[in-house]
């Protein structure tokens, strides 16, 4: 279900609804918990419009002045919603959610999952999440790799997989250290990296790093995951002549960062645990043959957070949004389907239901694309 918090009193275009029409849904809590028969004002300019809610919950509001500023209010169980300020568009119109009891529900949610959390841990996987990072540069002309990983549980309670998750780090892999802000239970040892359980709800990072000081011109890095990966994403730091490739990697192209340098990144899909991640490199520079094992510094942690915190948006989750676009474009079809259907005759309850479904989740979707600029 969409965080209500994300969508509540936020105006959310709807190219489905008749033109100058703004759509009041009000609920309790979360989407789909609908509350019928509740009065909604909408202020329009100088005036106040009214109207009940039906059964899904929408107060609807038609013929409206297009260009007009208005704003949707009502009281839920003695609490005062109201909506964002937003222009009635000429064509289509505009849905917009008033949720009552979000600070109570948010309330509850946690000290629930503060009990879950210190329940017995019990037998269970994890993975490694989707922001997940292999980072690949030249630092004193040595190939230096880090891994930015968060190891993810999904349940409510702790999770214990068995034993520890151990990543065999590829051959070649000197000096490798666990950075700041790891959780203590990640520790290097040798060419291995163990991350002890069980493991809590949410997300155990472990951030690490090592040189591969004997890489040569046109090196491969292999990496077999203890457990999945839910997408594979590698940046190379494009130095000289340098250039990647990899089966695991459906998409590649070149970005600038910040700092002004220049990163190869490549995404991928999921790799089920155990499986390979392979990294092969051409047109490396030469470098010097002395060893680096000593710990990587605050150099690497510098470069780590960076690199955490700039590639993670828009460049990795290309593919999500190239979804979500088209969901939305499905959904929107959907709903527009069965509204048309429901102006000739009454819709069954079967029918109802699916345009109740099909609406929370167009709303969702279209909340997420909005966040990133995409639902335009």
């Amino acid at each position: 279900m969409p965080d209500p918090s994300a969508i509540a009193g936020t105006p959310l275009p709807a190219p489905e609804l008749p033109n100058a029409t703004v759509s009041v849904r009000v609920v309790r809590e979360r989407m789909g918990n609908n509350v019928a028969g509740q009065e909604v004002t909408l202020l329009v300019g100088g005036s106040r419009r009214t109207a009940k809610t039906d059964q899904q919950g929408r107060a609807q509001f038609e013929g409206l002045p297009p260009g007009t500023v208005v704003q949707a209010a009502t009281t839920v169980d003695g609490e005062e919603l109201i909506s964002q300020q937003f222009s009635v568009p000429g064509t289509g119109g505009v849905r917009v959610a008033l949720i009552s009891g979000i600070a109570t529900a948010a309330a509850r949610e946690k000290a629930a999952a503060e009990a879950a959390a210190k329940e017995p841990a019990r037998p269970g996987i994890v993975e490694f999440g989707p922001e997940s990072r292999v980072v690949i540069e030249m630092q004193d002309d040595v190939l230096t790799v880090f891994y930015l990983l968060e190891v993810v549980n999904s349940a409510r309670t702790p999770i214990d997989i068995g034993g520890p998750l151990v990543l065999e780090l590829p051959t070649g892999a000197a000096g490798a250290s666990i950075m700041q802000g790891s959780s203590p239970n990640a520790s290097a040892q040798g060419d291995r990296v163990i991350i002890t359980g069980p493991f809590p709800p949410g997300k155990t990072l472990a951030q690490l790093g090592f040189s591969l000081p004997q890489a040569g011109a046109a090196p491969t890095i292999r990496q077999r995951w203890p457990a999945a990966l839910a997408q594979v994403f590698v940046g190379v730091e494009k130095v000289g002549a340098i250039q990647v490739s990899s089966p695991q990697l459906t998409d590649t192209r070149e970005m600038n960062t910040e700092g002004g340098a220049v990163f190869i990144m490549g995404t991928g899909g999921r790799l089920n645990a155990n499986d390979e991640l392979v990294v092969n490199l051409s047109g490396v520079p030469a470098h010097s043959q002395a060893l680096r094992n000593a710990a990587l510094g605050l150099a690497a942690l510098i470069f780590g957070l960076g690199a955490w915190f700039a590639f993670a948006p828009s460049k990795a989750h290309a593919a999500q949004d190239e979804q979500l676009r088209a969901r939305r474009e499905k959904l929107m079809n959907d709903v527009v389907a069965l509204e048309r259907r429901r102006r000739l005759k009454p819709l069954s309850a079967s029918e109802e239901s699916k345009l109740q479904r099909a609406t929370s989740e167009l709303e969702r979707v279209i909340a997420e694309l909005d966040r990133t600029g995409e639902a335009a």
